[in-house]
């Protein structure tokens, strides 16, 4: 690799890439680089992702280990009466899609994201701490500029925007949101941030922040002090396969994302991509066929099985994937509040990380500028029922934040945001990568398709005439969406190209942003 160039980051907003970027040019490594990026988001992208919510990082080291940091929000350790609880729905509308989504105290489940970023830092980070939080505090303090992305979710989330004082001291003037071009501030989020460098994050947890977290969950929410004193992250095992002659890495279970994707690559694996026309009949009837086949697959064989230890080997097992091989020969014979930011760096060094607020709960830590999550209040992430989920365990979440090796080493890194969109988003910029040989470029602006619940939604196609005679699963309804939309994800990721320069895009769909530095 030129050791001209430190590294490349791609990110959903300018100033998050921008914090990377940063810390790249201060000699960080690409770990330190994808904490302070991801600092930097709780200020600039925090209607997708907050302090108060969970993700994953996903690293590869130049000493080729490989290690998933699960820093994922965790269910309470008690429950109480469904009467004591503020948990209510709110519509969430996409422009071409309606979403319901659970808001208030009870959506709450236990944050993670601080306490990740701060292990990741202290066991592969280069640079202290107090230097990677100065954009974030720089962004907060000082004020960043509102693009259009800012705006679009601004106006999306809008319910949820309003629903506290708190909030709207974030993101109201006047009351009216902050407009494109407006210069919105996070003061009290800069304070808190400034307490962290000099402290350390236990102040969430067990200082005053979480002290006044307790207190207002007392009425309609479910954390309790062991909830905040017992969380943990947790260093797992990638999940690791091969595709195409490379070796992914992305997310294990409890998550779901990662699976699922594993699951729909391994049924395709007898089939010639390469023979069909990128976005034909053909293509998009096998598209809905696979993400047909592999909801079904989920669940029948993996969401009552989630926690059960031999569950990899389980679902991915001969039979399983043979059964999804043969419908799928057979047939063929006759929409989330997420970012993502990938970085690779001069050393060989590799992250992949995503992080979500799901849409929020509307409940923010007073005098702190941070939102906690509504993880609880999201279907996908509750496929046994609202309330029905099991005590003091990690949520299965569908992030997937992925790496891909070549010969051992990083050749691409990516991930999205999306909600239960993820793995089919990721799954079609995988297919266009290693199937097509898109440029990575064209892989991720390229349109896109979800197939869920017998809804077939299509960003706009050349192919508009091969629509009508889709042979689709049965009672399945076409939606199709005018132009790209953050409803099908947003992948923004970094590749090593064949002359060993680097390139990174961030996902138009999500105002993404890619920088080599």
């Amino acid at each position: 690799m030129n050791r001209k160039t430190r590294g490349a980051i791609a990110a959903g907003h300018p100033k998050t890439a921008e914090a990377g970027q940063i810390i790249l040019e201060l000699g960080g490594n690409a770990f330190d680089a994808a904490i302070a990026a991801m600092l930097a988001s709780f200020v600039v992208e925090s209607t997708l992702t907050s302090a108060g919510g969970g993700g994953f990082l996903l690293a590869h080291t130049q000493d080729q280990e490989s290690i998933l940091f699960d820093f994922f929000c965790q269910t309470p350790q008690l429950k109480k009466s469904l009467s004591e609880i503020e948990f209510y729905p709110v519509d969430i509308n996409f422009g071409g899609a309606t979403q319901v989504f659970h808001i208030g105290r009870g959506s709450v489940a236990v944050p993670g994201s601080l306490m990740g970023l701060f292990t990741v830092h202290q066991e592969l980070g280069q640079l202290p701490f107090s230097v990677l939080v100065e954009p974030a505090i720089n962004y907060a303090r000082n004020g960043y500029q509102v693009n259009d992305y800012n705006r679009v979710t601004f106006e999306v989330l809008e319910p949820i925007l309003r629903a506290s004082h708190e909030s709207r001291k974030i993101y109201l003037s006047n009351n009216e949101l902050f407009n494109i071009g407006d210069i919105a501030y996070i003061k009290d989020f800069a304070n808190i941030l400034e307490e962290f460098a000099k402290k350390g994050i236990q102040e969430f947890y067990q200082g005053d922040i979480g002290q006044q977290i307790l207190q207002d969950m007392k009425e309609g929410g479910y954390l309790t002090q062991e909830d905040l004193d017992n969380y943990r992250v947790i260093k797992r095992k990638p999940l690791n396969f091969n595709y195409r002659g490379y070796q992914l890495l992305t997310n294990p279970p409890p998550s779901s994302g990662g699976i699922l994707i594993n699951y729909a690559l391994k049924i395709l694996e007898n089939i010639n991509l390469k023979s069909y026309q990128f976005g034909s009949q053909d293509y998009l009837q096998l598209l809905a066929l696979v993400m047909n086949l592999t909801n079904d697959s989920r669940e029948i064989n993996y969401d009552n099985y989630l926690y059960q230890d031999d569950i990899i080997s389980q679902f991915l097992s001969k039979k399983n994937i043979s059964d999804g091989q043969n419908k799928l020969q057979q047939t063929i014979n006759k929409w989330g509040s997420t970012t993502h930011i990938s970085v690779m760096d001069e050393y060989g060094n590799a992250a992949s990380v995503t992080n979500s607020n799901g849409e929020g709960s509307s409940y923010v830590i007073p005098n702190t500028g941070i939102m906690l999550n509504n993880m609880l209040g999201e279907a996908d992430l509750n496929p046994l029922g609202f309330h029905c989920w099991p005590n003091n365990c990690r949520i299965s979440s569908m992030m997937s934040p992925t790496i891909i090796l070549q010969e051992g080493k990083p050749k691409i890194v990516l991930g999205s945001g999306g909600s239960n969109r993820i793995r089919t988003v990721l799954l079609q910029v995988i297919f266009n990568l290693l199937d097509f040989n898109f440029s990575l470029e064209e892989a991720i602006n390229k349109p896109r398709v979800h197939w869920e619940n017998n809804l077939f939604n299509l960003e706009p196609t050349k192919q508009l005439e091969t629509i009508e005679n889709l042979r689709l699963p049965p009672d399945t309804e076409i939606i199709l969406w005018q132009e790209l939309n953050m409803f099908f994800g947003g992948v923004h990721a970094v590749r090593l190209k064949e002359d060993n320069s680097l390139e990174a895009i961030g996902d138009p769909r999500r105002s993404g942003v890619g920088i080599i530095c």
